[in-house]
This record gives structure tokens, sequence and C-alpha cells, in this order.
């Protein structure tokens, strides 16, 4: 059976804004299994409540919370990084530009999913799935080391004060 509701990430406050971004990135990393054990879930079940629920919740997480956290990133802890460790600016500028490959992935994968949820088929392009979860898995892969530095070089004064600029951003 396919089960979404079992996403474990680590508890962490907007005090904590790298600690934010790590759970974020557990979250889509949990997403990505979910998806990609999707197209053969639905082979063998078709579209039943379970499916309906699981790519509900997908679709939120990534029309919602996912734009936020990159702009998490693009707007407050990158430039901030780059301020105390300049040493990461070429890593930033490839990691910001794979923001935009991420999001065109989503949007072709979101269409299907779409698809499904009206009831307009029963299939998931096992390949659209492998593109967009695999694009992810690299781009966290780079990403997160940044993160590392972000604890080492930034003062914990200024990483609170964006913190605080995140949680704002999710109040609208």
């Amino acid at each position: 059976m396919l089960n979404l509701n079992n996403i474990q990430a680590k508890s962490a406050t907007w005090d904590e804004p790298i600690e934010m971004l790590y759970a974020c990135h557990g979250k889509i990393k949990n997403f990505c299994q979910q998806l990609l054990r999707l197209p053969e879930y639905l082979a063998q079940h078709g579209c039943n409540d379970v499916v309906r629920g699981s790519v509900a919740q997908i679709l939120t997480y990534f029309n919602q919370a996912a734009p936020l956290h990159h702009a998490d990133e693009e707007v407050d802890f990158f430039p901030l990084l780059q301020q105390y460790a300049p040493q990461s600016h070429d890593l930033i500028a490839k990691l910001a530009a794979e923001h935009d490959v991420l999001e065109e992935n989503w949007r072709i994968l979101a269409q299907e999913l779409n698809a499904i949820l009206l009831g307009d088929t029963v299939t998931l392009s096992a390949q659209n799935v492998a593109k967009f979860t695999q694009s992810y898995a690299q781009h966290i892969e780079y990403e997160e080391p940044l993160f590392e530095m972000g604890k080492q070089f930034i003062p914990p004064e200024k990483l609170r004060a964006i913190g605080k600029i995140m949680a704002q951003r999710r109040l609208g």
C-alpha cells in the first residue's frame, strides 16, 4: 500500500532556519520516494482513495511549500551566505539556476498528477517521475554542504533574523 503519512522530519523552529531548510529537504526526499512508488502502485491498484489523498498531498507540497523553500534560499539564505562565505558564489549561482529546472520538471509532473486527481487517467509517467526525483536528489546533494557552510560562517543573530523573515513569508 502507498503510504504518504509517514513523513519523518526533524523538528525545527524558525530560530534555526538552516534546520528548517534541512527539514524541507527531508520532506522533499520523502515525497520523491513516494512519487517513485506511485506509477507501479497505480498500475496494480488504480486510482483509489489512498492515491487521491497521496497525490493531493504531493501537489500541495510542491505547489505551495517548495516555492517558499526556494524563495527562502534565493532571497534570504544564499545572499547572506555569500556575504560571509564568498567562496560559495559559483555553487550558489548554479543552484539558483537549477531551481528553474526543478520548477519546470514539477510543472510537467503536476499536470499528470492533476489528471489523476480529476479521473482523466490512472497512469503516471515513470520517466517524468524519475527526471523530477533525480534532479531534486542531485540538487539537494550539492545544496546541503552550503547549509553546513552557513552554520560555520554566518553569525547566529543573522540566521535568527532571516528565520523571522522566512516565517513571515508563510504568513502572506
